[in-house]
Parts: C-alpha cells; sequence; structure tokens
C-alpha cells in the first residue's frame, strides 16, 4: 500500500507534540482512509491555526477569487489567508500563533501550479522567523519524467515562482529541499515521506482515489495534460474551462473543429488522439458562445508528451488562424505578458523560433534539470 506523509505521522509523534501547529492544506489534504489532514491533527495534537491558500482549505473558494481570514465552522479554528490582495506571505503576526507550520497538499507536478508558491513563500517565511516547517509529503502524479524550459531569472510570478522545469518531477517534499538548499534558506525543515512509492509511477498505478485539487483538474488525465495545455491560459483561445474537459478542450468560435483535428491526427503524436470538439463555456474566455476545437485523449500517458501536446497544437492554431488567434495582453502597463509568466521566458511571444528548434532547445533544458534535481530525490 502506497501511504502519503499524512498516513505516515505517528513514527513522528515527537516531533508534533507539545507544540502550537500552524496547518497549510487543501481538499486534497486527505488520508488514504479519507480523513482530513485537519480532524487527524487536531485529534491528536490541536491545532491553533490554519492558514488558506488559493480555493480555500475546505476547496471552496472560486479559482482566483481571494481569501479573507476567517473561523473554520468545523473546528472554530482560525483560518488566515495566504491569498490575500495585497500579498500571499505570512505576517508576523500569523507565525507568532505557532510554533511549528505543517504543510499538506496534493502537488500536480507543473511549474504553474500555485500551491507551489505558497509553500515556497511560507518555507522562505519560516526560515527568516526560525519556524519549524514540516511537510507531510505526497506522491508526485506525473512520476519522475522531466519536461518542457526552466523558468528564467526575471519572469518570476504566483504561476512561476522558481527556475524548475514545466513538468519537474520532484514531489513536493523534494523540491522544498531543492529550494532550501539553491536559495540558502537554512529552513527547520522536515520532510515526512512517503511510503511504498517508486519514481516510475504515475498516479493510476498507486490504486488510489483521484481528488481534485482544484475545479480545473478534476481527473488524472486533466493533470497530467496541464504542463502543455495550461499555456492557452496565455492565450484568447478557451482552455476548456467552463466545460467538461478543461485542459483537455482547447478551442474558440473561429475554429474548424472537423480540420484542426484533422491536421492534429496526422502529426502522429505519440499517446494522444484528438477528436473534434464542439462546446459553449459556462464560465471564464467564450463564456456563453459556441466554441469549436479539439479535445486531446489520453492514450498512452508514459508514451506521451503533454509538453510536447501543447506546443504542437499552439502553433498549429496560430499558424492556421493568424490574427484571430494571439496572446493576451499584458494586465497592466509595463508588466509581461501571461504567455510569458506561464512559459517563463519571452520565447513564444519576441523569439519566434519553430516548433523544432523550439522543442529541441526545451527538451536540453529539460536534460538539465533531470541531472540537478536528482541530488534532492528523497526516492528510488
Amino acid at each position: 500500500m502506497i501511504k502519503n506523509g499524512i498516513d505516515c505521522i505517528d513514527g513522528y509523534d515527537s516531533l508534533f507534540h507539545g507544540k502550537r501547529l500552524g496547518l497549510i492544506t487543501s481538499i486534497t489534504g486527505l488520508t488514504a482512509g479519507f480523513e482530513t489532514t485537519i480532524q487527524v491533527l487536531h485529534r491528536k495534537y490541536g491545532l491553533s491555526a490554519m492558514f488558506s491558500p488559493e480555493h480555500g482549505v475546505r476547496g471552496d473558494i472560486a479559482p482566483g477569487a481571494l481569501v479573507d481570514t476567517y473561523t473554520d465552522e468545523e473546528t472554530g479554528i482560525p483560518v488566515y489567508s495566504l491569498y490575500r490582495k495585497d500579498s500571499k506571505r505570512l505576517t508576523p503576526e500569523m507565525l507568532d500563533a505557532v510554533d511549528m507550520i505543517v504543510y499538506d497538499i496534493q502537488d500536480v507536478g507543473s511549474r504553474y501550479y500555485t500551491y507551489l508558491y505558497t509553500m515556497l513563500y511560507a518555507l522562505e517565511d519560516c526560515a527568516k522567523a526560525g519556524k519549524e516547517f514540516v511537510i507531510l509529503d505526497r506522491i508526485n502524479p506525473l512520476g519522475d519524467r522531466v519536461e518542457g524550459n526552466v523558468l528564467r531569472e526575471g519572469y518570476e510570478s504566483f504561476v512561476g515562482g522558481y527556475p524548475l522545469a514545466m513538468r519537474y518531477g520532484l514531489t513536493i517534499g523534494e523540491f522544498a529541499r531543492m529550494a532550501d538548499d539553491c536559495l540558502k534558506l537554512h529552513a527547520r525543515l522536515t520532510v515526512i515521506p512517503v511510503e511504498g512509492w517508486r519514481r516510475d509511477m504515475l498516479y493510476p498505478d498507486t490504486g488510489r482515489c483521484w481528488i481534485a485539487p482544484s475545479m480545473g483538474l478534476p481527473s488524472f488525465a486533466t493533470a497530467f495534460l496541464y504542463p502543455g495545455l495550461c499555456l492557452f491560459e496565455g492565450t484568447n483561445l478557451s482552455e476548456g474551462r467552463g466545460t467538461t474537459g478543461p485542459f483537455e478542450t482547447i478551442g474558440a468560435p473561429f475554429i474548424d473543429a472537423q480540420k484542426l483535428t484533422a491536421a492534429m491526427q496526422k502529426k502522429g503524436l505519440a499517446g494522444v488522439a484528438f477528436t473534434p470538439a464542439y462546446f459553449i463555456p459556462t464560465t471564464s474566455k467564450w463564456n456563453g458562445e459556441a466554441c469549436q476545437g479539439v479535445r486531446i485523449h489520453v492514450t498512452d500517458a508514459r508514451q506521451a508528451s503533454p509538453v510536447e501536446v501543447g506546443l504542437t497544437l499552439l502553433y498549429e492554431i496560430m499558424e492556421r488562424y493568424g490574427e484571430k488567434a494571439y496572446f493576451l495582453p499584458a494586465v497592466r502597463d509595463g508588466g509581461r505578458q501571461f504567455i510569458e509568466l506561464l512559459c517563463g521566458s519571452d520565447v513564444l511571444t519576441k523569439q519566434k523560433k519553430t516548433l523544432t528548434v523550439l522543442l529541441e532547445e526545451f527538451a536540453e533544458e529539460s536534460r538539465e534539470f533531470a541531472k540537478r534535481k536528482r541530488e534532492y530525490q528523497i526516492y528510488q
């Protein structure tokens, strides 16, 4: 049986006993028996505070919606927001309420995911304050494979706050070890490891139920495609939000579904298939408008390369539809376009490289990152 960190805490009782605990968690903070990490830690040791990432500690807040400080109805524990308009950091007042902060959120293995940087910011803040930081580690659902480019300096944001590859092949605990060492944080970091997981395992290999970490990632297939298909959030194309297949469905009103599907099928991309998609998004881009596009089906996750799939589809649409398909402008004057923040560079907006050259360069960056990450790996 594969156990996540929360399933193994009985062996670490002395680490938690007698301390004021703060918990950063979300709807994925569950044991193998589907008990929440909130319940387990509060029952065994007592929680002094909780800290909410995007979507809230119980997953009931919409994507991108700011979180207010509130009291958790079930436990009566104060919940402080780490997704505020003015900051996503722990304040000195928050840290004064605890001796240790525990982090337990299922990561998805993609650089863009905001929970990564909630963890990183908390690690940095705890290091500065001299507070203990404990990660209840969880498996990486995308396994060990590395794909995509590495984020460049100057392109940091909350969808890319550290020089990781798009698909980086580390657990959240391993990433914390890397960040602590490379940033020289000297944090009081403890990682409670996973048991029974091997690096070559993808999520379906574990036998565990998929718990959607957020509304946009309802299935493993969605999470698997996310490292490549998330790039469409930086375009005027629908990335499938407001449909039953976010990040599996790509389209817009001006696309011809049949022609685009035929073009993508001819490319012979390993491990995926394309079918025509006809949809009306209920939220986000093109809300309420009839769209056409493609639906991407993962036929073999071990053969497929989501970054290659996403970039190939992006290039095909941009070339096929010219000015109708475009990258969204920067939100504020002088700021970077969202596609640049997602891609971690201006390679798509200013460098205008061919797809072949781009994929070759990304593959080289992936190989180099894969070498660097090995010293921080906990699991074989």
